[in-house]
């Protein structure tokens, strides 16, 4: 059996051009959707699925009425194989009844995959970029060198808490803790105490 499936983005805009296509090339049933071709709830589109029985062929006029997009078009794609539904588009020839018809598919599928890849590549290449210019991505650093100076001086003094410097820097404690590992101990090891006697 052929189900033919029309949809329009908008409200107003007319089915009548696919369903006249349809219908001409022999579908008993059409499901009519008026919705955003990226929204994965899609109403007639889901009981044209459910409706469809192996061996069936979803017929719409161009691959874009199944989503915006083609991961949108190869996840519809993949719900139709699963059901072993067969998939036929008018606009790009496309008849998944027929071997030249699943390689095209299949093709389909290769590419978005492909791009897919690309776009991690590329978002990789960035993140790594930015850690070699000294950006390790998330928020900015909230205390910079200034205050990363006073601060310690203010844990070497030992005259006020953490939360009393975190705070009058202009900080919470945890940024403290997180951009001087070791807190007040870290800095006592490494530089001699304020209150320490003078060398005679």
């Amino acid at each position: 059996m052929k189900i033919g499936y029309s949809r329009c983005s908008a409200a107003g805009q007319n089915h009548q051009s696919q369903i006249d296509a349809l219908e001409l090339a022999g579908c008993e049933r059409i499901f009519q959707e008026t919705a955003s071709g990226s929204r994965s709830d899609r109403e007639e589109l889901a009981k044209l699925i459910e409706f469809a029985r192996p061996g069936d062929e979803a017929v719409v006029v161009r691959l874009d009425r199944l989503g915006r997009n083609m991961r949108n078009v190869l996840d519809v794609i993949d719900q139709l194989t699963r059901k072993e539904v067969s998939l036929v588009s008018l606009g790009e020839a496309i008849d998944g009844t027929t071997p030249s018809g699943k390689l095209a598919l299949h093709m389909l599928a290769a590419l978005s995959q492909y791009e897919l890849e690309q776009k991690r590549l590329a978002c990789e290449a960035g993140r790594k970029a930015a850690v070699a210019r000294g950006r390790l991505g998330g928020r900015p650093r909230s205390l910079d060198e200034t205050k990363l100076k006073v601060a310690r001086a203010l844990m070497v003094d030992q005259q006020m808490s953490m939360a009393e410097i975190a705070r009058q820097i202009g900080c919470a404690p945890s940024t403290l803790y997180r951009t001087i590992p070791g807190g007040r101990g870290a800095l006592e090891m490494s530089a001699p105490s304020a209150h320490a006697p003078a060398a005679g």
